[in-house]
């Protein structure tokens, strides 16, 4: 539990950093990758990306202890890291309601931590993997659609998306049972990770580009926890501790996750002096020039 919410601070702080980057960024019509090599001129970018590959590392450890729905759902405390530090970075404000769903997650990851049961690397059939690289493909066509509309479902539905990708890194990181060399070469879960990962940051980016940090965030937390612990419930065998601790882990997962998402609101709060809505900031300009 403590690399899940190790991952959470990373991928928080990140967040921020990314869509400083991002907005800096010229940006293009549809799924274009060369939206990537853009925001990798930028050093608020390359921080935050560090700090993703930090995340996934302290996740990884995670996933080989605790069940799904555990550390998907402390990855929701991600949105509070960036809810947080986008008072003081992004001029956001954060209001009193804002401060209870901080409460709420930190409450939901509390009640996950006493509660999940103990997990390792899941064993299930190849035809599992092979969904998971199948996946893959269902998730790059849809953000192809979902990248040619209009803002603001296009960031919306694009960090949709994006979350659904990081929970299918999560599956794909779960189900790892043979870590050596010849094992992972032969193994379509590894190109479903990788082919997948890079999916899931194009979305990432592009959404981060057109909609408040904390929305783009907020449809994030919705799709990386509710439907990827759902299958490591029902495919992969995920459980909580013996006894009353079921209830106790449905409510810390439903706490951890009402709360990130009501922290998206604060992001289309009251319009500031220019009648634009708090949080949902305007980069400094939209030319590709350097950090």
């Amino acid at each position: 539990m403590l690399a899940a919410l190790a991952a959470a601070l990373c991928y928080g702080v990140g967040t921020v950093l990314q869509a400083l980057g991002a907005r800096r960024t010229a940006g293009a019509s549809g799924l274009d990758p060369r939206v990537l090599t853009r925001a990798l001129r930028q050093w608020p970018f390359v921080l935050g990306t560090g700090l993703d590959l930090a995340g996934y590392a302290c996740q990884f450890v995670a996933l080989r202890e605790l069940p799904v729905f555990a550390v998907e759902a402390a990855q929701s405390a991600n949105l509070a890291v960036t809810a947080v530090l986008a008072v003081p970075v992004l001029g956001a404000r954060l209001r009193g309601p804002e401060w209870g769903a901080v409460a709420a997650v930190c409450a939901g990851l509390a009640l996950l931590g006493v509660s999940a049961g103990h997990e390792g690397p899941a064993r299930t059939h190849t035809a599992f993997h092979w969904s998971l690289l199948a996946c893959v493909a269902l998730l790059g066509a849809a953000g192809w659609a979902a990248a040619r509309l209009a803002e603001p479902w296009r960031s919306r539905l694009l960090g949709l998306l994006s979350g659904l990708g990081f929970g299918l890194i999560a599956l794909a990181t779960r189900v790892l049972t043979d870590l050596s060399f010849p094992g992972l070469l032969r193994s379509p879960t590894v190109y479903a990770l990788g082919i997948g990962a890079a999916l899931t940051f194009l979305l990432y980016t592009i959404a981060l580009q057109g909609g408040a940090v904390t929305s783009v965030a907020a449809a994030l937390v919705v799709g990386e926890t509710v439907l990827p612990a759902g299958v490591g419930i029902v495919f992969l065998g995920d459980h909580s501790r013996p006894g009353l601790y079921g209830p106790l882990a449905l409510t810390g997962f439903v706490f951890a996750v009402a709360g990130a998402i009501t922290l998206s609101r604060f992001a289309e709060g009251e319009p500031d002096s220019a009648g634009r809505p708090a949080g949902d900031e305007v980069p400094p300009d939209t030319t590709d020039r350097p950090g």
